[in-house]
């Protein structure tokens, strides 16, 4: 018969030890000092084991057989539920050690190797000033949901609304990383998402979609008292439409098929070639030739390209940092001029991305030229959804004569009017 409650409440202790016999292995434990324990006899592995389950009345009749029952699905998976147990115990002694800023900087050094230099430093800032301070020193398996949100909310009351959406990205796959290490369960920056508030309307890569609104901010840029480094820049930022992060970085090999030294040897179809691993792509990517992105260089490109030349030929940087030659120029070296010249909340340097997209798309409708829309796609190496990598590089290499004709339309409309780039050295090459 099994037992029942009344039975093991009265049980009493005797000289020596005796069981109480419930189902399918368990029974409780009788001692002579009062101590009543449950135990569940199984075989494993043509093995007798002994499991334990508590002490009654702590553990009661139905949580026992509870255990018993969770034990024998185990091993019916062919599993030694003492061993699952141990495991569990060991996971969550090592949970209860394992801080978040030492997730947090395992997860950063494995990530690390498939980002630029600039963005590993940025995430890295971000973690050690908005989030380290509050959860590094927090055991991962005890932080709650509500602790994430206050973080998250603290960046928020700066004004910083895309900061905490991306630090939020962060913790989420900090936290993904100790539940693969079976540190936590549950990720508790799961939901947190619709909890974070939305991007201020226009303050989102704001843009201007006019060209004469264009052709005005390279001539402002022109003429303001900004080195002639920093306008070039902007002018080759205007033409190619790449993001920032690619422009700023750029070394001179990348630019082919340009002879410096005789203008008259220039190869018909010159391009800059960026590799994978610069351009934003999903770290598995990085290592994908496929992503590889070349730009074709037009004439005004390549003139911007010359005038660039006189100036920083011998580094190793097109666009060096104004401190040292060392390092390429800052990310904030345009934008900051652009705020300087008025344009917050009106145009950033990635905004020439949506600018092309918006004007040439509303060009090709309006010359009937539909294609056109996957052509100008690819040429800001975006990745139609659903396309694999072979099909995207074989689409970029057909398209390749129609993305140097877009471009050359592109640049006859925004370049209209302005000056010659060597205009823009003024003197400061002898």
């Amino acid at each position: 018969m099994p037992l029942t409650v009344v039975e093991a409440r009265n049980a009493a202790p005797g000289e020596k030890d005796y069981k109480l016999r419930d189902e399918k292995g368990l029974y409780l434990l009788v001692r002579p000092n009062g101590t009543k324990a449950w135990r569940h006899k199984y075989r494993f592995a043509g093995r007798e084991k002994l499991a334990s389950y508590g002490l009654f009345p702590e553990v009661g009749l139905k949580e026992a057989r509870d255990q018993r029952d969770a034990s024998r699905a185990l091993l019916r998976l062919g599993k030694d539920p003492m061993a699952e147990a141990e495991r569990q115990r060991q996971a969550a002694v090592a949970a209860a050690g394992a801080q978040f800023k030492a997730v947090g900087d395992a997860w950063h050094a494995a990530e690390k190797p498939g980002w630029s230099p600039g963005n590993a430093a940025r995430v890295y800032s971000a973690l050690k000033r908005d989030v380290y301070p509050a959860l590094g020193k927090r055991p991962v398996s005890e932080i709650e949901p509500t602790e994430v949100l206050a973080v998250l909310r603290k960046i928020e009351r700066r004004g910083a609304i895309e900061t905490a959406k991306r630090v939020n990205g962060y913790i989420y796959r900090i936290f993904q990383r100790a539940k693969s290490e079976h540190l936590i369960k549950v990720n508790p920056a799961l939901d947190l998402g619709d909890a974070l508030l939305p991007t201020p309307k226009g303050s989102k890569q704001p843009a201007l979609t006019k060209l004469s609104e264009l052709r005005k901010l390279i001539d402002r840029v022109d003429r303001s008292t900004s080195g002639p480094a920093t306008k070039l820049a902007n002018r080759l930022l205007a033409l190619t439409v790449v993001r920032i992060g690619v422009l700023r970085a750029a070394e001179w090999p990348e630019f082919l098929g340009i002879d410096w030294e005789e203008p008259a040897n220039d190869a018909p179809e010159p391009e800059w070639y960026v590799s994978a691993e610069r351009m934003k792509l999903e770290v598995e990517e990085k290592g994908d030739t496929a992503y590889d992105h070349r730009a074709p260089l037009v004439p005004q490109a390549v003139a911007t390209l010359r005038a660039l030349r006189l100036l920083t030929g011998r580094c190793r940087y097109p666009f060096p940092n104004s401190r040292t030659t060392a390092k390429p120029m800052t990310d904030s070296a345009i934008s900051s001029l652009y705020l300087e010249l008025g344009y917050r909340g009106k145009h950033v340097p990635h905004g020439w991305r949506t600018a092309f997209s918006t004007i040439m798309n509303e060009w090709a409708a309006k010359h009937g030229r539909d294609h056109d829309r996957l052509v100008i796609d690819l040429m800001l190496a975006h990745k139609p959804k659903g396309m694999s990598s072979s099909e995207f590089a074989y689409n970029r290499a057909l398209f390749s004569d129609r993305r140097r004709e877009l471009a050359q339309v592109w640049a006859d409309m925004i370049m209209e009017g302005l000056d010659e780039p060597m205009a823009l050295l003024k003197g400061q090459v002898r």
